[in-house]
């Protein structure tokens, strides 16, 4: 692999949930747990910070979890927690008599800022695979930096909306990804480029006015950047992210249609270089989405010189990938 890509996967975080971060929340709320089915109603409030303290003390707490406990039961077991980093998780615990929703805000010293216990939601179908035919959602050749289905081919595999994404870089023919050394955004070819939508729909969302970052700064606070999501079908919502600056042409509501521009690639948000990040969902609540594999129509797939189309196909990490 050229050096340019290696240093490039070295500075590539696009991932928003890692293993360290589940780990964090999960120690806390297994205490925490652990003292409810205990009636150790003190000890719930182990890893309070000094306001939450304030806010929920002992003698509110007790009645809270002896009514908790008799509504529900024991806690016991809690799934894997879904993470919106740096400060919130949401866990689905099973409880003896039904399931509930434990969200929890952690601060930087993994003390507890805030709680809430839901009863749970029910979870939103997940299709196999899309229904919707979708073509790439560009013209040109590009390369795909993430993708598949293992977290060597794609580092969003980890992420449960994300775990099928793709990260696609523009390429020339001669499958470089920039010009020349220079690092300034326009020296990117996939800067500027056109982003199209895969299929017809609805615009669910969009977000805008993230700036484009420069050389070595990424935003993760917007870590979308400047995105758009489209709605094909009930469960079937595409999200294209890091868009440039006051590209998008499109607002919510609008429909749109298959090949349609409803923007131009950029390096907004938690992006270390220009290049278009798509994932197909189950619902336009993008926190709450769980990835879909999908499946492009049509794919020209280029090998050194030889190029081959390739029906219904997935792209892996490595490939170079063309509309036409």
């Amino acid at each position: 692999m050229r050096r340019s890509l290696i240093v490039l996967a070295a500075l590539f975080v696009v991932s928003w949930v890692a293993a360290a971060d589940s780990e964090r929340f999960g120690k806390v709320v297994n205490r925490m747990v652990e003292a409810i089915n205990e009636k150790d109603y003190a000890g719930t409030g182990k890893d309070f910070d000094q306001s939450m303290e304030d806010f929920f003390p002992l003698e509110k707490r007790s009645p809270f979890f002896k009514n908790l406990s008799t509504q529900y039961g024991k806690i016991e077991k809690l799934d894997k927690p879904r993470v919106t980093p740096p400060h919130q998780a949401i866990f689905i615990a099973h409880c003896e008599r039904g399931k509930l929703d434990i969200t929890v805000w952690l601060d930087e010293k993994d003390k507890v800022t805030g709680l809430l216990f839901q009863p749970h939601k029910p979870e939103i179908p997940v299709p196999e695979k899309n229904e919707t035919k979708l073509s790439l959602p560009f013209k040109g050749r590009w390369l795909v930096f993430w993708g598949g289905d293992t977290k060597e081919l794609n580092q969003h595999h980890d992420t449960p909306n994300q775990r099928f994404a793709f990260d696609f870089l523009g390429a020339n023919e001669e499958g470089k990804t920039r010009k020349g050394e220079s690092r300034v955004n326009e020296d990117y070819f996939a800067f500027g480029r056109e982003i199209l939508a895969p299929a017809d729909g609805k615009v669910t969302d969009v977000i805008n006015g993230v700036r484009d970052n420069v050389h070595g700064s990424m935003n993760p606070y917007s870590g979308l950047g400047n995105a758009v999501f489209i709605q094909h079908r009930e469960y079937e919502v595409s999200v294209l992210a890091h868009l440039k600056l006051g590209s998008i042409k499109v607002k919510v509501g609008d429909k749109v249609k298959r090949g349609q521009v409803v923007g131009l690639c950029g390096n907004s948000g938690n992006s270390s270089e220009a290049h278009l990040h798509y994932h197909l969902q189950n619902t336009p609540i993008i926190q709450d989405g769980t990835g879909i594999k999908c499946y492009f129509e049509k794919v020209i797939v280029t090998n050194g010189e030889k190029r081959k189309a390739k029906m219904n196909y997935s792209p892996i990490k490595g490939n170079f990938v063309a509309a036409e």
